[in-house]
C-alpha cells in the first residue's frame, strides 16, 4: 500500500476521495443535517473508534443497561410490528447474534479485492467471505452516546469471534431527509476523511415484519452516501444509485428474531446475509 502522509492518508482511500469529489457536490452540513457524522482518521477505524469519538465530542458513553438502535421505534411512525421485531431494535443490548453470508459467485473475488485493499487493513465493513468465517459467532458491543441526558446517536460494533477483525463498526440514529415524507434511519460508517452513510425508508409489513430499504432516484433520496470532509470545513457528497440494499426484520421462534440483508449493484443481486438474533442467556442463578 502507498502511504501519502497523515493527512490524505493511504492511496486507495484518497483516490475514492477525489472521486467524491470530482463527481459528488460540495454541499453545507448546516443546511443537510442528514449527511453530518463521525468522521473517520487516515490510519484505521477499528473497535475503539467510538470510545475515542465521544472524548472528542464531549459525549457520554453509556454501556450498562437495555440499549437499542433505536430507543423508541414509535419515532419512525409506522403501523404496529411484530413485538420480537421492536423488541430487537428497542433492546438490541439484550440480543446475542448469528449470521451467515451468501454471495453471488461472480462477485465473490469483488468481496475478497474489497477485503484486501480497504475492509481489513481500516477494520471496518468486513463482510463475511464465507459462512465458516462467522461459524463461531461474532460480539455484539452496543453503546449509547449521550448529550445533555439525551441519546444524540447508539453506535453498534461487532466482531468476528474466528478472528477478531471488526466487520461493523457504524451508528445509528433516525433523521428526516428531503426526499422521503417519513423518517428514515440513518447508519454512519467512519471512513478515512469522512464516512458512509446508509439512510433506509422503513415499512411495516402485513405480517408483523418491519422492511429498511436504502432505494432512491437520486440525491436527498433514502440510499447510499459518501461524504469526504476537506479542509476548512469543506464538504462533498456523493450519493451512489447503483448500490442499493434492503433489511427484512421478522419475528422467529420464542424470544428470538430474524433477518435478511439483501445487496444489490446495478440492479444484480450480489450478496445476502442472515441473522438470527436470540436474547442473551440468563447467568446462573447464585447458590
Amino acid at each position: 500500500m502507498i502511504w501519502l502522509g497523515e493527512k490524505r492518508g493511504n492511496l486507495s482511500d484518497w483516490t475514492t476521495q477525489m472521486w467524491v469529489r470530482a463527481t459528488g457536490r460540495e454541499v453545507s452540513l448546516a443546511e443537510n443535517s442528514w449527511l453530518a457524522g463521525p468522521t473517520g482518521g487516515t490510519r484505521q477505524i477499528g473497535k475503539d473508534f467510538f470510545d475515542d469519538y465521544a472524548g472528542r465530542e464531549k459525549l457520554l458513553i453509556v454501556e450498562n443497561g437495555v440499549r437499542g438502535l433505536i430507543p423508541d421505534f414509535a419515532c419512525l411512525r409506522l403501523p404496529p410490528v411484530a413485538e420480537g421485531v421492536r423488541e430487537f431494535y428497542e433492546q438490541t443490548s439484550e440480543f446475542e447474534l448469528d449470521a451467515w453470508s451468501e454471495w453471488h459467485g461472480m462477485f465473490r473475488p469483488f468481496g475478497t479485492a474489497l477485503s484486501l485493499i480497504f475492509s481489513s487493513r481500516l477494520q471496518q465493513l468486513n463482510v463475511p467471505l464465507s459462512p465458516l468465517d462467522s461459524a463461531r459467532g461474532m460480539t455484539s458491543r452496543v453503546l449509547q452516546m449521550q448529550a445533555g441526558g439525551a441519546v444524540t446517536e447508539t453506535a453498534w460494533v461487532r466482531e468476528l469471534n474466528a478472528t477478531g477483525k471488526v466487520i461493523y463498526a457504524g451508528c445509528y440514529s433516525v433523521c428526516e431527509i428531503p426526499g422521503c415524507e417519513s423518517p428514515c434511519v440513518k447508519v454512519v460508517f467512519p471512513l478515512p476523511n469522512g464516512r458512509a452513510i446508509v439512510l433506509m425508508k422503513t415499512e411495516a409489513l402485513r405480517d408483523g415484519s418491519a422492511s429498511l430499504r436504502s432505494m432512491g432516484a437520486g440525491f436527498g433520496d433514502p440510499g447510499f452516501y459518501f461524504v469526504v470532509q476537506g479542509e476548512q470545513g469543506r464538504v462533498w457528497a456523493r450519493y451512489v444509485s447503483s448500490l442499493k440494499e434492503e433489511i427484512r426484520v421478522y419475528p422467529a421462534e420464542s424470544g428470538a428474531a430474524r433477518a435478511d440483508h439483501r445487496f444489490w449493484f446495478w440492479g444484480i443481486e450480489f450478496l445476502r446475509i442472515h441473522y438470527r438474533m436470540r436474547r442473551n442467556a440468563l447467568p446462573p442463578a447464585a447458590g
